[in-house]
């Protein structure tokens, strides 16, 4: 007689991805053999969109082809995507919502999902890995004789500036976010600035755009009425970050997004030293 304990599966076996941070971060896991559905804007890793089926938008979602996937668990991200969350809920389908803003957040996060899967000693490896690269890019930032005043801008009409990680990210890359107050607000709506002179009162020596998935223009920015004497547009310091590098909140955010933000700010710091 065989007494041998069986064990089930450790962890959600066919997960749904509703953003592309958790995506990315179970691929960096090699656990992407779990994912069984993706978000349609997903970019990271590449291979995902040939891999899965996309069945979401942020905000929207196609209920019934999620359903058809027979997920055992659904990763989505903030109130945004409640009226998603709810509709699956009452179809019998577990349902993590994550809401991380912060740099912080979005380390507890990964760690959160790391050991949902059964893999938090290697989630943690690869955490303790990014804060390293976090905190060699604060060290270098350290000895930079001044800091760029930073305007982020999430969106162009109406002004938007930078969420509370994208403002974090921008002190710890070496550079000072010209509306820290507003990165507090986690809803975009809540950081319109309604009056663009308020930005060149600000004065900004960085300007850098991620348009939520458009193209930044930097010719158009540069041209706005009023805006020729701000330091960044007299000295061509205009920049993109793409939206997928920097406006989601994970991995992508803590790797390439902060080095393209230090690699800018350090570049300038050559410059005006």
């Amino acid at each position: 007689m065989n007494n041998a304990l069986w064990l089930p599966p450790q962890g959600p076996q066919r997960i749904v991805c509703l953003t592309e941070e958790t995506t990315e971060w179970l691929y960096l896991l090699g656990q992407e053999a779990r994912i069984v559905g993706i978000s349609g804007y997903t970019v990271r890793p590449r291979r995902a969109r040939d891999e899965k089926p996309r069945v979401s938008a942020f905000t929207s979602a196609k209920i019934d082809k999620i359903l058809a996937l027979q997920p055992d668990c659904v990763f989505g991200f903030s109130d945004m995507q409640a009226d998603i969350a709810a509709a699956l809920i009452r179809a019998g389908v577990q349902v993590t919502v994550f809401n991380q803003r912060s740099v912080a957040e979005i380390f507890a996060m990964l760690h959160q999902v790391a050991a949902m899967v059964g893999q938090g000693e290697q989630g943690l490896a690869l955490i303790a890995d990014m804060q390293r690269q976090l905190q060699v890019i604060a060290k270098a930032a350290a000895d930079l004789p001044r800091r760029p005043r930073v305007y982020f801008e999430e969106w162009d009409v109406p002004h938007i500036s930078a969420i509370r990680w994208v403002s974090e990210l921008i002190g710890l890359a070496g550079g000072d976010d010209i509306f820290p107050e507003l990165a507090a607000q986690s809803l975009g709506k809540d950081r319109i600035i309604a009056d663009g002179t308020e930005i060149v009162r600000r004065n900004p020596d960085i300007i850098i755009g991620s348009w939520c998935g458009k193209k930044f223009r930097a010719e158009n920015v540069a041209a706005r009425p009023g805006w020729q004497d701000v330091p960044a547009v007299k000295n061509g310091q205009l920049f993109e970050i793409k939206s997928a590098d920097i406006l989601q909140p994970g991995p992508a955010a803590l790797t390439d997004g902060v080095a393209q933000l230090h690699s800018i700010v350090m570049a300038w710091g050559q410059l005006h030293g």
